[in-house]
């Protein structure tokens, strides 16, 4: 499995794992900076949007400079936040932090048990996890976690006491990747101080950047794409040979060796597919993940029943696109009557794992509405373990910005799928994603977004103003909306969306709701938290020793995006 490696100070060569097939030229780091300047004023002027680093020739203390086309890169274009853009930035923390599909705005550190040190017992070296973006970033952190852990560390919560910090990056958002850029700054300075230090960038910004990010940052050791995710020890140990290790090369995903170390000892996420083969027009995902490749149904089958037989009572199935699963397997199911051949698609995995031992809910996520299929909704009906919920991601309700960002499919379709799920079960929760501001969305475009939202009625909608992605065709064209208008339409649109979502909450008061405990309300630890069948978070009172249990919970309050109530007894 080729990845990248150098000296300090070195260019880079692409080599195997054996030192001796290394080949590298020597190559002094002033003169790279000089070519990489060169590089990087040109492709600003190309572009229009790429970022520029403006650094000390000492220092690798870093700002972002934000340019537009023929804009001069040492001139740092500065925000100028309206009332508007502060508001709309505080309604979106507020809309998206219930759901449990994306780490949230400030992301989420890898908490895990670490074991007491006594007296004379041997320093144990500790690993850092701090992680961006969605679910399958956060189940990456699990399998990163798992294989640190056989090699001999130990997690901890404070990045000033970790011997190998990770930072498990997403660059679908340019606010997320600049985040990373800020964390990085300041752990570089430490690292001139501790050399033994182990700074490791992981996930889409690893990928999108690679070496990029080894000279913006040369105190950088590992940068790592999601594919090598399971291979961070041996990645680690390259790194201790005095190499700078680049591994963004896509690769075949192997299984597990490690088992994950999950966050949660009630709820686990289970990858069934990675990578993804549409080509949205605004989407980086593609180039960051690669293709799809979807694991053998019976690999799923044994983790699921693992997962189920150490105490877990809820699993995801996760992908960037779960319902092309299968699709690219050569395994088959048993031929029909007529002796046509039949490939595994995502229904029949629902089914394949519907048994494991322990486990009471299964849900799945993400789902493209292009493959969403009638006979999905009908087996969700019938797998009682199946839960009430999905998340269908739509973009915009208008359909020539569907077309324009090659979504495959229209406003009526969405809107059919809508109807089917409610049909079947009717009392379902929907989720969603939106996009405003895309380039050339007008005002009626926007409405069109807004009716969309109303129409169907969802539980809870991620909304976001549109950020132009390096590598994507939406990110070159002419026709952007400019920034304010971005965030008005989305102060106004999270509006929309918590008033929506408090309406269909209204649902519950007064009924019993079966929620699954998940622990102590981190804000208020007299209650517990969990969340219905339908995904939505509920507080309560009640001894900690039912967490992981599933009880009945009288709803007496009902928020928009969350519920209270009390504990009855069955």
């Amino acid at each position: 499995q080729p990845v990248r490696m150098r000296r300090r100070g070195t260019k880079f060569a692409t080599t195997h794992t054996r030192a001796s097939e290394m080949r590298m030229t020597r190559a002094t780091r002033g003169g790279n900076e000089r070519n990489d300047t060169t590089k990087m004023r040109g492709s600003i002027r190309r572009s229009g949007w790429t970022d520029a680093v403006a650094r000390g020739k000492d220092s690798v203390r870093m700002r972002t400079i934000h340019v537009k086309t023929n804009d001069v890169a040492e001139i740092p274009a500065r925000e100028r936040w309206t009332s508007v853009a502060k508001a709309a930035a505080q309604e979106t923390s507020r809309v998206d932090v219930t759901s449990d599909l994306y780490c949230g705005k400030d992301g989420q550190v890898l908490v895990r048990p670490s074991h007491e040190s006594g007296p004379g017992t041997k320093a144990e070296k500790k690993y850092y996890i701090h992680t961006w973006g969605c679910q399958m970033n956060k189940a990456d952190a699990e399998r990163m976690a798992g294989d640190l852990e056989t090699k001999g560390y130990v997690n901890c919560i404070d990045p000033d006491q970790a011997d190998v910090l990770v930072y498990n990056t997403c660059s679908i958002r340019d606010k997320a990747e600049q985040k990373v850029y800020s964390a990085l700054g300041i752990q570089a300075e430490r690292k001139r101080k501790q050399p033994d230090l182990k700074i490791v960038v992981a996930g889409c910004v690893a990928s999108q950047e690679g070496e990029t990010l080894l000279r913006r940052v040369p105190e950088l050791d590992l940068v790592m794409g999601p594919h090598h995710a399971n291979r961070i020890g041996s990645l680690l140990e390259q790194v201790e040979l005095g190499q700078q290790v680049c591994a963004i090369e896509p690769i075949h995903i192997e299984e597990d060796i490690a088992v994950p170390r999950r966050d949660s000892n009630t709820t686990a996420w289970v990858n069934v597919i990675y990578g993804c083969n549409e080509r949205c027009s605004y989407c980086v995902v593609p180039n960051v993940r690669g293709v799809e490749q979807s694991r053998e149904p019976d690999a799923i089958r044994r983790e699921c029943h693992a997962v189920g037989e150490a105490g877990y009572k809820e699993i995801t199935l996760l992908g960037q696109n779960i319902d092309a699963y299968g699709r690219d397997l050569d395994a088959v199911l048993p031929k029909k009557e007529d002796g046509t051949p039949q490939r595994w698609r995502f229904t029949d995995l629902l089914y394949h794992v519907h048994d494991a031992p322990g486990i009471e809910r299964i849900r799945f996520a993400t789902s493209h509405p292009r493959y969403f299929a009638d006979r999905l909704i009908k087996a969700c009906h019938e797998l009682p373990k199946v839960c009430e919920y999905f998340h269908i991601p739509f973009q915009s309700g208008n359909n020539d910005v569907l077309k324009a960002m090659k979504r495959g499919y229209s406003r009526e379709r969405y809107l059919d799928i809508v109807n089917n799920v409610r049909k079947y079960m009717p009392d379902a929760s929907l989720s969603a994603d939106v996009i405003v501001g895309f380039p050339g969305e007008t005002e009626e475009q926007f409405m069109d977004t807004v009716t969309l939202i109303q129409e169907v009625g969802f539980d809870l909608v991620n909304t976001a103003a549109y950020s132009p992605r390096p590598m994507t065709p939406a990110a070159e064209w002419e026709n952007q909306v400019a920034d304010l208008v971005k965030q008005d339409r989305l102060h106004r649109i999270n509006r929309v969306v918590k008033q929506v979502a408090e309406e269909r909450s209204q649902r519950y008061l007064g009924r019993v709701e079966e929620i699954l405990v998940e622990g102590a309300n981190p804000k208020n630890p007299t209650q517990l938290m969990g969340r219905t069948r339908g995904n939505k978070l509920t507080f309560f009172e009640g001894p900690l020793e039912c967490q992981g249990k599933l009880v009945d919970v009288l709803i007496e309050e009902a928020r928009a995006f969350s519920l209270t109530g009390r504990m009855v007894q069955p």
